[in-house]
């Protein structure tokens, strides 16, 4: 349980409250209006989303993806291990073992370099989930305890209150200065995620299979077809 969640409870039913009274209306010209047009969402639901963002199953993904590293390491290996064979037929095979190598191994966009990378991936979102909870823990903390919290409890408390509130009411204005608290420091989270797919974007494009740049059919330097000979080693 890290502070987000101590604090999920009194700010969910803080900003519930603020939700009603954002549905009468809210100052003309408030700084809340830009935030509620781009995040199209009241700041009770955008909070009680934003709860579900945790970092261990993401920190849980990076550790699994690295687990599969292993496995091409081992297929690597064993391509790697030396033929013994000559003739146009290893060397053949030697152009394609070299191809599937790279492929497997070499290099960011090799297939390992993007398991690495997406293992990387998980991980810095994993710190951005931390980091954003606790951003968001500091302002709903700061909100509890303000006395814009106390206008809005006392509006949302008294009977048929909201009812008779509007955009210029204190309950209204005290209630849009929250949900622009709120929604200020979400904005600034889901910006930071949108940065991490950004720059993350490129290694984790698909793999493609490279050309090694040589012949891929067997020298006929030796002579016409059938007179080629393979020599296998022991």
């Amino acid at each position: 349980m890290d502070a987000l969640d101590r604090l999920a409870e009194p700010g969910l039913d803080l900003l519930r409250r603020v939700d009603t009274l954002l549905a009468a209306g809210a100052p003309e010209g408030h700084r809340v209006w830009p935030l509620l047009r781009r995040m199209q969402v009241l700041p009770g639901d955008a909070l009680h989303s934003f709860l579900d963002l945790r970092p261990g199953p993401l920190v849980g993904a990076g550790q699994a993806v690295r687990r599969h590293v292993h496995g091409y390491d081992h297929a690597c290996a064993a391509l790697t291990d030396p033929a013994l064979w000559s003739g146009p037929a290893a060397s053949a095979y030697g152009q394609s073992r070299t191809l599937l190598l790279r492929h497997l191994d070499e290099g960011p966009e090799s297939l390992v370099g993007r398991l690495e990378a997406t293992a990387g991936y998980a991980d810095a979102l994993a710190d951005w989930v931390e980091g954003s909870r606790l951003a968001v823990a500091r302002a709903l903390a700061d909100v509890i305890g303000s006395a814009e919290a106390v206008a809005v409890v006392t509006a949302t408390s008294a009977t048929d209150a909201v009812s008779h509130s509007g955009p210029s009411s204190p309950g209204s204005a005290a209630a849009a200065e929250i949900a622009a608290r709120v929604l200020a420091v979400l904005c600034v989270a889901y910006d930071g995620a949108e940065t991490l797919l950004r720059q993350w974007a490129p290694s984790l494009d698909e793999s493609s299979l490279r050309s090694v740049g040589s012949r891929s059919r067997p020298d006929t330097a030796d002579g016409p077809p059938g007179s080629r000979t393979t020599r296998v080693g022991w």
